[in-house]
This record gives structure tokens, sequence and C-alpha cells, in this order.
């Protein structure tokens, strides 16, 4: 039986330069969208994380342990694919609301950090065989409406323009997780080794959840699908959208 024909075209990144993730929770960029940062940091781009949450709700030992706990896991897991700014503006785990102060946060990040691209988790109301955490519904879609924000002059112009932050206009929005991507990322070995070291090093949180699947084998093969879209061995698939610079639609 003939093999179908690779569909997903591979992410027009060469000329960027600074991407920011934007995620509800400590691990939640580590579920494979880490071996596109590990690919994107060892060519030389500039990529931070922003945590609306320190997940400190997470696991069954009190949440002022947890907070700093998670958040030297999460630190050690930038370590290993090459992410050197860890922003967490510490929003209630499990609670994320969304309202404005959380648009203004992210938005002031956008500003200040001036990224090429933002990322973000999968925010569909049914996702990962199930119905999504209510904190990643919220983190996603007020990440949309924050990259809006941020190149909207006269949105949160007393708190940001007049504050010296003038508006920023990010080019496009990556979902990860998504299950119809629209473009790829090829990653190598050692892209989707780090990958794997990455969720490892949330090894507390991993020792709370005794029935999760070991990272070492189900990272590689959710990149394998991603290869198999694309035609090589191992990619991360995105969902695509452009917010006024990428050069292409999500279609």
């Amino acid at each position: 039986m003939t093999e179908p024909a690779p569909t997903l075209p591979a992410l027009p990144d060469a000329d960027w330069t600074r991407i920011l993730c934007v995620v509800a929770h400590p691990d939640d960029m580590e579920y494979g969208a880490s071996a596109a940062v590990a690919h994107w940091t060892r060519q030389g781009k500039t990529v931070a994380y922003l945590l609306l949450t320190s997940g400190e709700a997470g696991m069954q030992i009190p949440p002022e342990e947890v907070g700093p706990l998670r958040a030297q896991e999460q630190q050690k897991a930038c370590a290993t694919v090459g992410v050197e700014q860890l922003t967490i503006l510490n929003h209630p785990d499990g609670m994320l609301v969304y309202g404005l102060d959380l648009r203004l946060d992210i938005a002031r990040v956008i500003r200040e950090f001036r990224p090429d691209a933002v990322v973000t988790a999968n925010f569909d109301v049914e996702a990962y065989g199930s119905f999504n955490q209510a904190d990643h519904r919220v983190a996603g879609l007020v990440t949309v409406d924050a990259i809006r924000d941020a190149d909207n002059t006269w949105v949160f112009r007393k708190e940001l323009a007049e504050a010296g932050l003038p508006k920023w206009p990010t080019k496009a929005l990556l979902i990860a997780g998504h299950p119809q991507p629209t473009h790829g990322v090829p990653v190598d070995q050692e892209a989707v080794d780090a990958s794997v070291r990455s969720l490892e090093s949330h090894e507390a949180y991993l020792d709370a959840l005794p029935n999760h699947p070991k990272p070492a084998e189900f990272i590689p093969e959710i990149l394998r699908e991603g290869g198999a879209a694309m035609g090589t061995k191992y990619a991360v698939g995105f969902r695509v959208f452009d917010m006024g610079g990428f050069g292409g639609s999500e279609d």
C-alpha cells in the first residue's frame, strides 16, 4: 500500500529572531513543542517562556510548597532547550479568569520582549482526548487578545504606551498540540532528546502522577507523527495564524 504524501509545509521562520511562548503552567511546553524550541535556540533564535501560573495546585502537597518547586523544575526544563528567560506571573493555578488584568500582563511582556511569533498551547474545549483543562482554555484565548492589545496604541494606553512601551506587531500565533496543524518544524534527534529531558525535568510533578507515561516513550512518538506529515523523521506541528505579518493564513 502506498504511503500518503507529506502534506505539512515547513514553517517559514528563517527570518525570525525572537519567539515568546505563553502557557498556563510549568510543563505545558514540554509535550513535544519544546523540541521546536531546542531547534530554534540552536539556530541562534532567542526564545522566552511566559507562564501565567506556577502550577501550585497541581500536586497534593500545600501550594506554597509546590509553586517554588515547580518553578525550579521549569527553570531546569528551560535550560535543557536553551531558554534563558523565564517569567512566571503567579496568577492562581486552576482558577485563571479571562480578564483585562491578564490581557495587560501578557501584552506588557509582548511589548517588552518584541517577539516575531508567539506560541501557545491548544485551547479548544475538546482536546487531548477529553475536555481541555480550564486554565489552558483561558490561557490560549487571552493570548490571542493580548497579541492584538500589544499592537494597539490605544489599548492599555496609560499602562503601556504612556509608560514607555510602544505597540508591537507580532507576526504569527503558533498553536502547539492542535489536531489540525498547518505547518511543521522539522527537528533532529538532538532536539528530540532535549524535549524528552525537558519533560523529565519536572521530576516531582511526574512522581505525583504514577500513571503518567514515560517521556522517553511517548514524546518521540508525537514527534514521529509530525515528521510523517512533513516527510521527515521528526517534526513539531503547529496551527499557525497570521497576526499581520506572517505572509499567509491558517489555511
